[in-house]
Parts: C-alpha cells; structure tokens; sequence
C-alpha cells in the first residue's frame, strides 16, 4: 500500500497546540511531539465506523482490544503479557503520575535522568515526593547513563526509578546492558521502575529493537509499571489512550487505587482508534518509518552543516536533540523563532543551550525549516 507521507494537511484552520502557538506568523512548527501525517487509514475507517453508530454511551476497554494489544507486544516487542496486567488510561502523563502517588509515601524519592520530556521533572511535586536526579553524558556521539552519578544520587529514601525509553528527547534505545544494570540497580536498591515506552513503536534502526526493561525477566517485571500508547506511533494523542502494564498484582492493586475519584475513563473514539491501530496499522507503521529514517537523514546532514551546532544519531522516534552550546545564542529558542521556526527550548528539559526540533512532517515543510536556520545563522 502507498502512503503520502509528502502531503501537507493544513493545519491552522482546526484548533490545535501545534501549529496554533504561531497563528497568524510566519514560524514553522517543529516543536511539540505530534506529527503532520494524518492517522492510518484503518484507524480512520473504524472511527468512521463507530461514529455512525451513534450511540456514545460509557464504555470501557473490551476483550478484543485487549487481545489486540497482547498481539501487538508480542509481535512488535517479543513480549508476552497476560490481559490481567493492563489498567487503561487516558494518557502516559496521567500514568507516571500515578506512579508517583502509588509508590513510596510523602517525601520519599523519585529519580530520573536529565535532560527529559518535562512532565518527568514536575511529576515528583504533584504528589509531594522529592525529585532525585543526575544528567545524562554524551560519549562519543552517544547519549549513556553516567552509572556511578546515578548510583550516588539514588538516596535511600528513594523508591521511583522513572525512565524513558525510548528516550524523550535524546532518541535513545537503550540496549540489554544498559537496561539490566538498570534493573539490577532496582533491585539492589528496592526500587519501582515506572518506564515510559510511548514511543516504543518508533525505533528507527531496525538492528536495534525495542526492549521493554519488563520483558528482561520475572524479577524487574514484578516491580515494574511499564507505560505505553498507541498516540506517537499512529499519530492519535488527542484521542487520549494509553495503559500501563502492571504484572504483579499487589503493584497493580496500588495504582489502581490511586486512580480512584481522579482518572476519568478513556474515551470511547480513543478505545476504537487503538485497537485499529494494533491490529492492522502494522503497514503504516512500517512505511512511517522509512519515512523518518530520510527525513533523520536531512535533519543530520543539515545539522553538520551548521556552524556551532551538533546533534548524536537518534536510535528511535521523530525527535532531534541539537547542542547549540558552541553556537554562540544567547537563547537558541528565541533566535530560531525569530527565523520562522519555532523549537522546543533545551531548558525545559533540564538542560539548557540545547533544542529539540520534531522532523515528524512532510519534507517540504522540513527542508524549509533546516534552510531557514541556516540563512539565520549565516546572516548573523
């Protein structure tokens, strides 16, 4: 099957948070973590299909949804999961949330690596526990743990590991090792991991798979809550699906208790366009990411070609970490802005003198973009 991952669905004239943030200027969008392809077209015709229904009543997640993700996981990822272990969310967010109320008490530690997606930084708060952590170090054009920071951060009043992966803005996919000294150190430690895995579909070299930390054996899955969703994948995030994987019950008992009176059910169009998705949005998939490996491709190529900027290989999703710390900015956001592209500020994630620029869209509106930084930093 053929997709037109060329064409350019305009944008500005829905409400949206992308393309919205600029209205009315002339700044091209590769900020915020949603892509400018419209969704698969199987999950296009089952919303088609339940819309005209027309009843919306309440429901929850069915057998055959379920059955479709146990199916994705295991065809995807090599991991085998029971029905039993999926608590349905409305979103990832909402889940390390929870994770933080659901692990440890008032005052207790959640760590994480810097830089990373923002929420991580701020979820520790929400539940009045204490952020813990340490950043992560570039090697050799490679974003890698700092083992011997981390180990001395983790206090121990500490009692959330919270991870990323595939990493949220540096592109890794951290590989077996790395994940098993993670999970050793949890278990060393008595530590919960609450791991991130939405963009767990969007790994770019196929020679390195995604490996979910809770498929590494029956010990870290017991103290693991592995988060995921159909919305980076498939394109679908205001459909607002996700679900946490909890295999051990007693785990999976305490965040469902912390879901009580505050997590609204999923959405039902949300339920339908995820089962679509799993189950037969594989094609698309696949085409999609031939497409970000030419469009990573360009963002790398131009990248070199800039003077003071600098960029390690993403591994997976559409999302390219860019050191602009020899370029000289003051405030790289703002001087990109001012060019007519608007860019994810580093400093948000926890590391400034950094920006992160989503290479999910058409080549068009790519290419556009990557020349127009490098008229802004020529014409300086």
């Amino acid at each position: 099957m053929h997709f037109d991952f060329d064409r350019q669905p305009d944008r500005r004239d829905v409400p949206g948070e992308k393309w919205g943030r600029y209205a009315g200027r002339d700044v091209l969008p590769l900020w915020v973590a949603d892509m400018d392809f419209t969704a698969p077209p199987p999950v296009l015709d089952a919303l088609k299909a339940r819309l005209a229904h027309g009843i919306f009543g309440y429901t929850d997640a069915g057998p055959s949804l379920a059955a479709a993700v146990v199916e994705g996981l295991a065809r995807d990822h090599g991991w085998r999961i029971s029905p039993d272990w999926l608590v349905w969310l409305p979103g990832v967010v909402t889940g390390f949330n929870l994770a933080c109320r659901a692990v440890g008490e008032s005052g207790d530690g959640v760590f994480t690596a810097t830089p990373v997606y923002p929420p991580f930084l701020s979820a520790p708060e929400n539940s009045d526990r204490r952020l813990v952590s340490c950043p992560l170090v570039e090697r050799q054009g490679r974003w890698e743990w700092d083992r011997p920071a981390v180990e001395a951060a983790i206090d121990d009043g500490t009692r959330l590991f919270m991870l990323c992966n595939p990493h949220n803005p540096v592109g890794r996919a951290f590989d077996r090792a790395e994940l098993r000294w993670i999970a050793n150190l949890a278990e060393s430690r008595d530590l919960v991991v609450c791991s991130d895995e939405i963009h767990c579909g969007l790994v770019l070299d196929a020679t390195t798979p995604h490996i979910p930390i809770a498929a590494l054996d029956e010990g870290i899955a017991r103290r693991t809550i592995t988060l995921m969703a159909p919305s980076k994948t498939w394109n679908i995030p205001a459909l607002y699906c996700a679900f946490a994987v909890i295999p051990d019950a007693g785990l999976r008992r305490r965040y469902q208790r912390a879901m009580r009176g505050i997590v609204p059910h999923v959405n039902v169009m949300g339920l339908v366009a995820a089962e679509a998705a799993y189950r037969d949005g594989g094609p698309w998939r696949t085409a999609l990411l031939d497409y970000l490996r030419g469009n990573c491709a360009r963002v790398e190529a131009a990248v070199a070609a800039m003077p003071g900027l600098r960029m390690a290989h993403p591994e997976a999703t559409y999302l390219a970490w860019i050191d602009c710390r020899d370029a000289g900015l003051a405030d790289p956001a703002a001087f990109f802005e001012a060019a007519g592209v608007g860019l994810s500020d580093g400093g948000v994630f926890g590391m400034p003198g950094f920006l992160r620029l989503n290479f999910g869209c058409p080549r068009a509106t790519l290419d556009a973009a990557l020349a127009r930084m490098q008229r802004a930093l020529a014409n300086r």
